[in-house]
C-alpha cells in the first residue's frame, strides 16, 4: 500500500468508528443475501459478530500506518477463521459486501479516492489472513 492509500484509510477512521455497527450490520446483510451459502460459516458466531468486525475495521483504520500492532489480533481471527473453514474464495465476498456497506453508510464521504483506497486496502488485508490461515491449514496436515 502506498502512503497515500494510508492516508485516505487513517482519515476515514474516526468515521468507521462512529458507524462502524452501521456498517457491519449492513455488510453481513448484504453478504447473506448475496451469498446465502456464507450463513454457515457464522453459524456459531456470537451475536455481537458485527461489533467484534467493526471494531477490528476501525482498528485496521486507525493503526493503518503501524499494521505491525495488530499481528496478535490476526493471529487471533486467523485461528477462528481455520476453525470455521473460512477460505481464500470467502474473501473477496466479504470485501465486496464490505466495501458496499462503507459506500452505503459514508454516502457523499465515500469519494471514488476513498473506495479506491479501501479497496487496496481490503485486499491487502486479506492477503495477510489468507497467508496467515494457509500456514495454520498446512500446520494441521502435519499434526
Amino acid at each position: 500500500m502506498n502512503g497515500n492509500t494510508k492516508a485516505l484509510i487513517k482519515a476515514t477512521a474516526p468515521l468507521l468508528k462512529e458507524k462502524g455497527d452501521e456498517i457491519t450490520t449492513i455488510m453481513y446483510g448484504i453478504l447473506f443475501e448475496k451469498h446465502p451459502e456464507a450463513k454457515e460459516l457464522f453459524k456459531n458466531a456470537e451475536p455481537d459478530q458485527y461489533k467484534k468486525l467493526a471494531a477490528m475495521v476501525y482498528a485496521y483504520a486507525a493503526n493503518i500506518d503501524k499494521l505491525e500492532t495488530l499481528g496478535k489480533g490476526v493471529q487471533k481471527v486467523a485461528k477462528i477463521h481455520v476453525n470455521v473453514n473460512i477460505l481464500p474464495e470467502h474473501y473477496p465476498w466479504v470485501g465486496e459486501a464490505l466495501l458496499s456497506a462503507i459506500k452505503e453508510v459514508l454516502g457523499d464521504e465515500a469519494t471514488v479516492e476513498v473506495m479506491d483506497a479501501w479497496k487496496e486496502a481490503y485486499s491487502f488485508l486479506a492477503d495477510v489472513f489468507i497467508n496467515k490461515e494457509q500456514e495454520l491449514y498446512a500446520q494441521q496436515k502435519v499434526s
